[in-house]
């Protein structure tokens, strides 16, 4: 009689847990930081394969909490850490690695795996995503929302002024010629379209490293202590972006806002545009007109850093959760799944093997420009990332944002950049 009891209590506090989302014994419950950086809706994605990983994962629950840029993922994150809070691991900025090694706080990815299998998981990723991946020899990130910037054109406007519609501008030359024909103004002399836009607000920075790796220069060493803000090429990397609006009047002076420049070129006010492969679900689900996506043109090479974000796994987790954390990454990184990401949002599947699957090659056969972006990783570099990241890019951010405002020379700008940057990663040499 007392056995039966207390079966019977034991099934109620089970059923009142389920009824009230507590956690019930033997259950791995995660909290997972994600920030959601472009247009569309990937957080509908994300819930989607969180719902079917569920369950296939009987035991295991993942809490996504989204926030709106990494910056404030990752800041909210830390301080969720430093609080005391769960969070077992979290997708932050590709280029946040150097701070969190900083911060003391990720684990590499070899410390986790245990298997060959798992172990030759880690290195079915694309080289160039991870550039910024592996640090001394480690793995800490796992790709995942990554990305390279490309060129979205308006076709149509390019048959209207007479430039074959595929054929976008492969060089410096021929960005800021076809710009020009690609401007139009109505009977008062106002433009009513730009014939080029790219964005100096959000990633200001990451713009600007196109221009420099496309001049010759990589922005930084690998070692995350050193830049090269004021180098000849640099200069003369800014200088051309300066002079696109000021000397080729191609596109507005001052500022153009990353978060409102899609929808400008849906809108016909640029006829084309510099931006996240990340935007091309949307531009796609809602351009009125016949447009192209290219790679971004050369100066003395072709050249895009990559960006976006990857799976970090936190110190404090238990040997149980990082079990669990482990499962789930490698489920969101199954071909299958990054195909079904790639199509949904426009970012670039991670790895070769969701190419082949017979999903995203129906897709990217019907949509040929789902394969730009990957295309470009030959010519890609790392995303600009040091120790101290946000200070030492807030130098270039500010540089750029006084030469695009005319406030300041390019060599004057940079100059004082460099000065800021090197008082800050002097101690990490």
């Amino acid at each position: 009689m007392r056995k039966w009891k207390s079966r019977t209590m034991l099934l109620a506090t089970a059923l009142v847990m389920l009824a009230t989302g507590t956690a019930v014994a033997g259950e791995i419950d995660m909290t997972m930081f994600y920030p959601i950086a472009v247009g569309g809706k990937p957080y509908e994605i994300i819930n989607g394969l969180i719902q079917d990983f569920e369950g296939q994962n009987a035991g295991i629950k993942v809490k996504a909490v989204y926030y709106g840029n990494y910056d404030d993922t990752r800041t909210k994150c830390l301080a969720a850490l430093k609080a005391g809070e769960r969070v077992q691991m979290s997708v932050l900025f590709s280029i946040d690695v150097f701070d969190l090694l900083d911060e003391n706080i990720i684990l590499p990815w070899e410390d986790v795996v245990q298997t060959d299998e798992e172990r030759q998981w880690l290195k079915s990723f694309y080289p160039a995503l991870m550039a910024n991946s592996v640090v001394g020899g480690k793995t800490y990130g796992i790709p995942f929302q990554r990305s390279t910037i490309v060129m979205y054109y308006n076709k149509d406007a390019f048959r209207e002024v007479g430039l074959d519609p595929d054929k976008p501008p492969a060089t410096w030359d021929e960005l800021a010629s076809m710009g020009k024909k690609l401007v139009k103004r109505d009977a008062n002399g106002q433009v009513t379209r730009w014939g080029l836009s790219i964005p100096s607000t959000g990633y200001p920075y990451w713009m600007f490293q196109c221009l420099a790796t496309q001049n010759g220069l990589e922005l930084m060493n690998k070692d995350g202590n050193e830049v090269y803000f004021n180098n000849p090429e640099s200069v003369e990397a800014l200088q051309f972006w300066h002079d696109l609006a000021y000397k080729y009047e191609v596109m507005p002076k001052g500022s153009t806002n990353w978060g409102t420049l899609r929808q400008q070129f849906l809108g016909g006010a640029t006829a084309m545009m510099w931006h996240t492969t990340g935007n091309l679900t949307p531009v796609r689900d809602n351009a009125k007109f016949d447009f192209g996506v290219a790679m971004l043109p050369a100066k003395k090479r072709r050249g895009s850093p990559t960006g976006g974000g990857n799976f970090y796994i936190f110190k404090s987790t238990s040997p149980e959760e990082r079990g669990a954390v482990l499962k789930f990454v490698k489920f969101m990184t199954a071909p299958i799944n990054t195909a079904k990401w790639s199509i949904g949002t426009g970012y670039v599947a991670t790895g070769p093997a969701a190419y082949e699957t017979d999903l995203l090659k129906t897709y990217v056969a019907d949509f040929p420009a789902a394969t730009v972006a990957r295309d470009q990783f030959k010519y890609a570099v790392a995303e600009f990332s040091t120790h101290e990241t946000a200070r030492v890019k807030k130098f270039l951010d500010d540089a750029i944002q006084s030469v695009l405002t005319g406030n300041a020379t390019p060599k004057e700008a940079l100059d004082q950049a460099q000065k800021g940057a090197d008082r800050i990663l002097r101690q990490y040499k």
